[in-house]
């Protein structure tokens, strides 16, 4: 994972990207990662995993915290930092009580609220890759070159909605620019570019039969 992170990090600093702060899913939770991270000295926010008696100690509380914790293992151990904010569930699917939020947070002078919700834009991410696969080619074919072709249409499907939005469904008003996203939802967009292929490639609705129905 760690030689995937760094390749990353090498293409956007060629691209001259200036990162902010890097988020990465729990499958990135990993010693070698965030020594890497630390090293070049770029931001990051990861969600704990309680993997261990002492995290899940950690993750204990009422109230929001920052704490120490020491990867051991194979090699150095490592220090991490630990952001903790405290979510109070309100009866949400069933459950009360606060539940105890941990991230892996290095680099960042905030709040463990605004970690917190800095991280949680990042599930935007998955939505959009739902809504990509609703209109992304099926293929058995093994070929890289086709398969990658299909994700690139599918993902140039779902930006042309997202800037047609943006510039139709966006309302004329004081303060930020908002976005009506019912009045436009991906289901009509795709039906509407499914009856544009209609109409330009014809499809054959009639066959002409050999005999009458006896």
């Amino acid at each position: 994972m760690a030689k995937y992170v760094k390749k990353c990090m090498e293409t956007v600093q060629k691209l001259d990207i200036n990162v902010e702060v890097l988020c990465l899913d729990r499958g990135f939770y990993s010693k070698k990662v965030f020594a890497y991270l630390q090293d070049v000295g770029i931001p990051h926010i990861v969600p704990v995993k309680k993997h261990s008696v002492e995290i899940k100690t950690l993750l204990n509380g009422k109230n929001a915290r920052f704490s120490r914790y020491t990867m051991k293992g194979k090699g150095k151990p490592l220090e991490i930092n630990i952001a903790i904010d405290v979510q109070y569930q309100q009866g949400k699917m069933g459950k009360y009580g606060n539940i105890n939020l941990g991230y892996v947070a290095h680099g960042l002078d905030w709040t463990t609220r605004r970690i917190y919700n800095t991280y949680k834009t990042r599930f935007a991410i998955e939505a959009s890759y739902r809504i990509r696969n609703s209109v992304k080619c099926k293929t058995s074919s093994r070929n890289v070159v086709i398969r990658h072709l299909h994700a690139i249409i599918s993902l140039l499907l779902k930006n042309i909605w997202v800037v047609l939005q943006r510039i139709y469904f966006s309302p004329v008003k004081r303060g930020p620019r908002t976005v009506e996203e019912n009045l436009f939802r991906f289901e009509q967009f795709r039906m509407l570019v499914w009856e544009g292929i209609r109409k330009v490639l014809r499809p054959v609705t009639e066959i002409s039969a050999l005999r009458s129905p006896v």
